[in-house]
């Protein structure tokens, strides 16, 4: 049976970087309210207002987190209130998803987080709007609060408002044709490695043990195996395998911006570039062209 004890953990996830006061100012925050607590940090470095990034990155951790964490999530975080008609506001909102809770503005990131599956509870924080100041910095002082006021036990519907929906994001999915998968950019991490939004799912959609080739922005460079780890190919060589979440990724054994360059530089790529791979079915006129 699964525990109500609180986690007693707060996650921040934003795009505000570690060279100014910000993350800081969101720690002493917490620490001012609960002087107990665990105070992880997911990531700072997520593009300016790139929630797309952002739900990716929460979404590759969020199963290592236990049952109960409190997300932050500082990513385009500004609440957009138009009183003349509330469909188009932006409102701070609590979501509860995989047993956890997620905090932020409903401005699409739920949406990309959830793929608007499998939700347990939405709330608006409306309360906190009626204070000007509190818009000065909402993640400090709308996010923070109401996240501590969740792991001391107050219930939901005393912190914020019930709804029914959080706003819409079409997630960027990719193109599948006869024998072809378009995929994109999503992320690259601090090694230079590049991750699609293809999955082993849309991959293997086309077929066990069919012949491939993944090409790229750059048409001289290409992959033609996937691996299943960094080093089943020599120090310096390109690789492409599904990582831990079931992401295509792309990588260069051992490449690093300090050695030499990681694949977003050695393969000349970055966020939203197109990733290609053309299928060659057995028995095709092109696989009967190559024996020749």
């Amino acid at each position: 049976m699964a525990s109500n004890k609180k986690a007693n953990i707060i996650t921040l996830t934003t795009d505000m970087g570690v060279k100014d006061y910000y993350v800081a100012a969101l720690k002493g925050k917490i620490i001012g309210i609960l002087s107990d607590i665990h105070i992880v940090d997911i990531s700072h470095h997520i593009a300016s207002f790139k929630i797309s990034q952002a739900a990716y990155t929460v979404k590759a951790c969020i199963k290592d987190f236990p049952d109960n964490t409190v997300h932050i999530i500082g990513v385009d975080a500004e609440p957009l209130i138009n009183f003349s008609n509330p469909e188009d506001s932006i409102f701070p909102t609590i979501i509860k998803y995989k047993k956890q809770y997620f905090l932020g503005a409903d401005n699409g990131f739920f949406s990309l987080l959830t793929n608007d599956q499998d939700i347990e509870g939405i709330w608006r924080l409306e309360e906190y709007l009626s204070r000007p100041e509190m818009m000065k910095f909402p993640a400090k002082n709308i996010l923070v609060p109401a996240a501590c006021r969740i792991l001391t036990g107050e219930s939901l519907d005393e912190i914020g408002t019930p709804v029914d929906g959080i706003r819409k994001a079409l997630p960027l999915s990719p193109i599948m044709s006869n024998n072809m998968l378009k995929g994109t950019v999503i992320h690259i991490d601090h090694y230079g490695n590049v991750i699609s939004n293809i999955t082993k799912e849309h991959f293997n959609h086309f077929g066990p043990d069919v012949p491939f080739t993944i090409f790229f922005r750059d048409k001289q460079y290409y992959i033609d195996r996937i691996s299943t780890g960094y080093n089943e190919v020599t120090h310096g060589e390109k690789l492409a395998f599904f990582n831990d979440n079931g992401f295509l990724e792309i990588a260069i054994n051992k490449g690093t911006p300090e050695n030499g360059g990681g694949a977003n530089t050695l393969l000349g790529l970055k966020l939203n570039d197109i990733i290609r791979i053309e299928f060659t079915p057995r028995g095709s006129k092109t696989t009967i062209d190559s024996l020749f």
